[in-house]
């Protein structure tokens, strides 16, 4: 019965996708009605994940960023849905890489790059890098114990080329790739949470202690791939500016922490300038510095 469902739900996505835009848009006010008002998704940790980020804000202030947050968490939702058919024309208007040519350079090199960036804009859409640049874009993620919905999302990010890598070939295919003298940009998030297990290193991010996992760091350090942050700016309802922030040539030469210290702090002050586009509802503070110990 819930493979079944799931078949039913993945068939009526994408019939959904083929919709325009502006339907789109149109639903996703609809959706934040139910989602901000009546089913109040995650408010509690909503509300209390921007307190204790912004202290010195007021309530009045407070409250705008967490409506301004969901009607864009409604959005990045529609927008994930519509990249499953949207045409190139479409998203190259709407996502618009600036100055690609950063990635040239290292290309030209030999190079391969790791790319980091946060929850923040619409991550999926960045999929659509292929477009702009001739690359192997290997986007990590945790399968899904739904094989259904896995296939959906799977479908959904290699729709401009990217080849997804699961989470635990992470570091066995990049070494394939450079075998093969193959240029890749793999792609990591900077501040999923770690687990139990991988509380190692803890850091002030937004006014809290945080964990950040490391993985970024000790691959780039592993295979000396210059490390580049992406800020995928907002720039008005359904359209995104993807810049590149070269952090590090040579990963090599940096000392302990150093990346991982550069790309929090990188992320946290895109945050700070535009709070509503971060993934508020995630529980980034779940943990505390005792579980480490």
């Amino acid at each position: 019965m819930i493979k079944l469902l799931s078949y039913m739900l993945y068939g009526a996505v994408r019939l959904i996708s083929y919709l325009p835009s502006s339907i789109l848009y149109f639903f996703s006010d609809i959706l934040f009605l139910f989602v901000y008002h009546i089913f109040r998704y995650r408010r509690k940790v909503v509300t209390s994940n921007l307190k204790n980020s912004f202290p010195e804000k007021s309530e009045k202030e407070i409250k705008a960023i967490r409506k301004g947050f969901y009607c864009h968490f409604c959005d990045t939702f529609i927008e994930t849905i519509k990249l499953w058919t949207i045409s190139e024309k479409e998203i190259r208007k709407r996502c618009k890489f600036i100055a690609p040519e950063i990635l040239n350079k290292y290309k030209t090199s030999g190079k391969s790059v790791v790319i980091v960036f946060g929850h923040y804009g619409n991550w999926e859409w960045l999929t659509s890098i292929n477009l702009w640049i001739e690359a192997y874009y290997l986007p990590i993620y945790k399968p899904l114990h739904n094989k259904v919905f896995d296939k959906m999302f799977l479908q959904i990010r290699k729709r401009f080329g990217s080849r997804p890598l699961a989470k635990n070939d992470t570091l066995r295919t990049m070494i394939s790739y450079r075998n093969q003298n193959k240029f890749t940009t793999t792609i990591f998030i900077g501040d999923q949470t770690p687990n139990k297990r991988n509380l190692n290193y803890w850091t002030k991010f937004l006014n809290q202690d945080t964990p950040v996992l490391l993985g970024t760091e000790r691959i780039a350090k592993k295979l000396d791939q210059p490390v580049i942050f992406v800020h995928m700016k907002k720039v008005k309802r359904g359209y995104y500016e993807v810049h590149f922030i070269p952090l590090f040539d040579n990963p090599k030469d940096t000392a302990e922490f150093e990346i991982t210290e550069k790309h929090t702090r990188v992320l946290e002050d895109i945050i700070k300038e535009e709070p509503a586009y971060w993934l508020w509802s995630h529980k980034r503070w779940k943990h505390s510095k005792q579980d480490s110990q």
